[in-house]
């Protein structure tokens, strides 16, 4: 082993381990090792950047577009509404469901088609009186499976067929990943659904009312000797976070506003409305000197009909007209105005909504106090559900994670707007796009038509797809501002930075050695045996990160392995395609599974159950079938 491969082995293994750790994300990651191969000059500087241009990564970011077009036009939604039966028990519905979600997947982004399920996921469990994790887990697993059916489907394939390219040996096509991956994908989803019943842990729905057991909405009055009065709504909501409370909304002179400004200074006669554990609601009286009006306590129904069914009052919202509102006094309205101005129209109605948090959602790591939620949206965060488990506690600076759930207070429409740019998924029925026939058509014509064109050969898929992108741009299918903000630029960015690295690996025979190391010590020169290896490898890597950094890492050591036993290297780069897809032991392994974290209540090994018999049978389903298919 000489220098130049000791040094990209040992960069490769700082990247794995990174990636494993989970501490920084997997763009940062993978631009450090391309920087490490820059700098140790085992990358020429020329060619850092290349990867940028590569067929497959701008086949991603264009696959990406065209699949935003479906979603936000509302033709996933209207497929959906009409093949989910209303009827026919849980079992029907949930293999339409999750057949539904892996048709999908093979044709756009399988997170966003996970994303557009989910929601009649929910209904559909509650409809049957499920759990909603027996319907989160074989929906995501089975839009997982999906995206191995076609060359789009998912990032890993891309990434195969672009070395394939690279050996000089042509790009796969469109549906050469179906014979292999339609068997895996067949079996795969007639085994999670018959047994997900079984091996799917049974956990606790975490909806509205799991939010609010054990928790009080109490109003309470501010008199002229209250430490409270002449102070800011800032400075009180400091003190009572010491109390683990926080301040939902306020009444002045009969007027309600839901999320004061932080700067409102708060008078005698005013009643503040706040949400706090029972053990800490007294502190906070106490300490403020705050009479308390009422204290219920707050279930599912009483939240739901004080936000959407209560008394005139109640329902007003800080955008009320000047006109219409009583005389409050001069800074009240002055600070009021500036609420109304700072935010959209909204309506009156004032509603409680479940978000879930997507693992690229733009919050990730940061607090509803970072981003000024109040102020800009005019919302409210009442708890958040990280693996089922509710807390209240100081949520204004909770960092937001992957998988958390949200329970958002406030006028539709702003919700829907902070959805939208935060990159989060509502757990209600009400969706948060308006459908667009009309544009809904052009989006499924101008994808049919690039799937056409690069499935018969008529243009390169990365072509193909860019045209698609192109349609979309003149028909408006995606406003022009959105265009590019519809792709998930960390993914692109880890592809690209990827690419040098595998390609050193090749250049300095790094992958060779290995490749004869796995020979010699576990395969022993049989051919099987290494394709097995390779397989279970990939799929190992892949529970742990991201699936397309292994395709990347592991498809030059599949070629190596496949050129040193003189056979087909096809069969092993659909190995790696196969494994790389398979990610079903851990809700790291693919965003899907992330997804799903928190609305199904799950924890961290919960996912082996199904995940593990799932794998095992995809290496018996896969291996005869590559053997069949693509033959040694």
């Amino acid at each position: 082993m000489d220098a130049s491969q000791q040094l990209i082995l040992l960069i490769l293994g700082c990247t794995i381990a990174l990636f494993l750790w989970g501490r920084w994300r997997h763009d940062v990651v993978a631009l450090a090792a391309l920087m490490a191969c820059v700098v140790s000059g085992l990358t020429p500087a020329a060619d850092a950047f290349v990867g940028f241009g590569h067929p497959a990564v701008i086949t991603v970011a264009a696959v990406l577009i065209l699949s935003k077009g479906l979603q936000t036009t509302g033709a996933v939604e209207a497929l959906a509404q009409r093949v989910l039966p209303k009827r026919g028990g849980a079992l029907l519905s949930l293999i339409v469901l999750t057949l539904l979600g892996a048709f999908l997947s093979a044709f756009m982004n399988n997170v966003g088609a996970m994303a557009l399920l989910m929601p009649l996921a929910l209904q559909l469990a509650a409809r049957e009186g499920l759990p909603p994790g027996k319907v989160l887990m074989p929906l995501a697993f089975g839009t997982i499976l999906g995206g191995m059916t076609t060359l789009i489907g998912t990032p890993p394939n891309l990434i195969v067929a672009g070395f394939r390219a690279q050996q000089e040996l042509g790009s796969f096509g469109m549906f050469d990943f179906t014979p292999v991956g339609l068997s895996v994908a067949a079996a795969g989803i007639v085994f999670v659904v018959l047994t997900s019943r079984w091996l799917v842990p049974h956990r606790t729905q975490p909806d509205v009312g799991s939010f609010d057991t054990g928790t009080y909405l109490t109003e309470v009055h501010i008199d002229a000797d209250s430490k409270a009065d002449g102070k800011t709504l800032a400075e009180v909501e400091k003190l009572l976070d010491e109390s683990d409370a926080q301040i939902v909304g306020m009444v002045r002179n009969d007027f309600r506003v839901t999320a004061p400004m932080p700067s409102r200074i708060l008078h005698a006669g005013d009643i503040l409305v706040i949400e706090a554990e029972p053990e800490g609601l007294g502190a906070s009286l106490t300490r403020l000197g705050l009479k308390l009006e009422e204290a219920v306590p707050t279930s599912t129904t009483e939240k739901h009909s004080e936000s959407e069914d209560g008394d005139e009052h109640a329902e007003q919202d800080a955008n009320v007209s000047d006109a219409s509102r009583p005389q409050e006094d001069p800074d009240a309205s002055e600070e009021t105005s500036k609420e109304k101005n700072s935010k959209p129209d909204q309506s009156d109605e004032i509603t409680l909504r479940e978000l879930a948090v997507q693992p690229s959602a733009d919050i990730l790591g940061r607090s509803a106090s970072d981003i000024q939620l109040r102020t800009r949206f005019g919302i409210n965060l009442l708890a958040i559900s990280r693996q089922g488990h509710r807390s209240i506690r100081r949520l204004r600076w909770t960092a937001i994670e992957a998988g958390d759930v949200l329970l958002m207070q406030g006028p539709p429409e702003a919700i829907s707007g902070f959805a939208s740019e935060y990159g989060c998924v509502p757990l209600a029925a009400r969706s948060i796009l308006i459908p667009d026939r009309r544009k809904a058509l052009y989006a499924i014509s101008i994808m049919l038509g690039a799937i056409g064109l690069a499935a018969f050969g008529i243009l390169p898929a990365a072509v193909a797809f860019i045209a698609g992108v192109l349609g979309y741009m003149l028909t408006r299918v995606i406003p022009l501002r959105r265009i590019y903000e519809a792709v998930d630029w960390p993914i692109v960015v880890l592809l690209a930075a990827l690419m040098p690295l595998a390609a050193a690996m090749a250049s300095t025979g790094a992958a060779d050695l290995l490749a004869k190391t796995l020979l010699e010590h576990l395969a022993q020169g049989n051919a099987i045996i290494a394709l097995a290896l390779i397989l279970i490898v990939t799929m190992t890597l892949s529970d742990f990160m991201n699936n397309a950094a292994t395709a990347a890492v592991m498809c030059p050591i599949a070629l190596s392995v496949a050129g040193q036993l003189h056979v087909n290297a096809d069969s092993f780069l659909m190995a790696v395609a196969i494994g790389a897809s398979c990610a079903f032991l851990t809700p790291i392994g693919h965003q899907n599974n992330t997804l799903i974290l928190g609305p199904g209540g799950f924890r961290f090994g919960d996912y082996w159950r199904l995940g593990l018999p799932l794998e095992l049978l995809v290496v018996t389903v896969s291996i005869p079938m590559l053997l069949w298919v693509w033959p040694l």
